[in-house]
């Protein structure tokens, strides 16, 4: 009988390229837990499969109801579940708190605690990823690059809920023996990646713009941060390696990694190279006060020691190439008549 993995989250960026990943490289069965309302632009290229129920399948249910989670697992019994479903948007948990610490600490919470109750009942014992973010650094000292042992500074309602996912992460693990570990994944994107991120929204603007559908002026927010960029399609292979390897023994129980890229950009750097890349020479950059944060993460390098000692990995799809795949996919988007929201 085939394994099975469990993603939460699968309507996102990363939940649906962990998908592909691991429909891709394994006969893994995947189940795709989401929300019956969410959009499924992610998830239209596997609907077929999934109509067909040839090794995809979707189950719906809320981190906000326990009960729903405790159902479930004792109807999936997965054994590997990657948990990234979250309320994921930095600027806007300034906006919905409450929401965002509930759906995030909370709902892990409830998560693992399903578990745990499933282990003590009949031994269930699955390996299960929490992803944190490397924005539970925060307001990181800038010059020194970040490694898990870094301390925290939450700058958000967000990333104070990603340090409590943290650590409800590590501990499930230390406390209770459940097969957790727990990833810190730096900036990433490309292809899927939402508009409310920085580089999305420039790379969406400058679609508009071309498509004749946004004057040649690009908005922005605070441009003062330097961080590195990965490809989150490099960032599941990480992933699905830790995973393996947790099953192994290889990984301690709560055991925390991170995961980032190793091209370092200014955000300046990130418009330029993206303007490098458009069809049109007369585009402006200007401030855009409604996009700036009361505080912000500005600086977020990484040591990727760690992981890279654990598995054999390493980013290997490039920035430019990243950037020119999110531009693209914004074009992409357009040209089929999906006008985004200019936000």
């Amino acid at each position: 009988m085939a394994k099975k993995i469990l993603i939460t989250g699968i309507t996102g960026q990363v939940g649906s390229q962990l998908a592909d990943y691991v429909l891709q490289h394994t006969d893994f069965d995947v189940v795709g837990m989401m929300r019956w309302q969410e959009p499924m632009d992610n998830l239209y290229h596997l609907t077929s499969r999934i109509n067909r129920k040839d090794r995809i399948s979707l189950y719906y249910a809320d981190l906000n109801d326990g009960a729903a989670l405790s159902r479930m697992l004792r109807d999936l019994r997965p054994d590997y579940i990657s948990h990234l479903a979250a309320q994921s948007y930095p600027k806007t948990s300034f906006n919905i708190p409450i929401e965002t610490l509930q759906t995030n600490i909370i709902g892990t919470a409830s998560l693992l605690e399903a578990i745990r109750q499933m282990r003590e009942v009949d031994g269930y014992n699955p390996v299960v990823h929490v992803c944190s973010s490397s924005e539970v650094y925060g307001k990181a000292k800038p010059g020194v690059p970040l490694s898990e042992e870094t301390a925290f500074h939450g700058a958000s309602p967000y990333s104070i809920s990603k340090i409590g996912t943290d650590y409800l992460g590590r501990f499930y693990g230390e406390a209770y023996g459940i097969r957790t570990f727990v990833t810190r994944m730096g900036t990433h994107s490309g292809p899927r990646r939402s508009d409310v991120f920085f580089e999305s929204t420039v790379a969406k603007q400058i679609a508009l713009i071309e498509a004749g559908l946004q004057d040649p002026v690009i908005k922005v927010g605070n441009l003062s941060s330097t961080r590195t960029f990965q490809d989150a399609r490099d960032a599941v292979r990480a992933y699905f390696l830790l995973l393996e390897a947790s099953e192994k023994g290889n990984i301690p129980c709560g055991e925390c990694f991170n995961i980032a890229g190793e091209e370092v950009f200014k955000l300046p750097e990130v418009i330029d190279l993206l303007l490098s890349l458009s069809t049109r020479d007369d585009i402006k950059v200007a401030t855009d006060e409604d996009r700036l944060r009361p505080i912000d993460a500005d600086y977020q390098m990484f040591d990727n020691t760690k992981i890279r000692a654990a598995i054999d990995w390493k980013p290997e799809i490039s920035a430019r190439q990243m950037f020119t795949d999110l531009l693209n996919h914004w074009r992409d988007e357009i040209g089929k008549g999906k006008i985004p929201l200019n936000r």
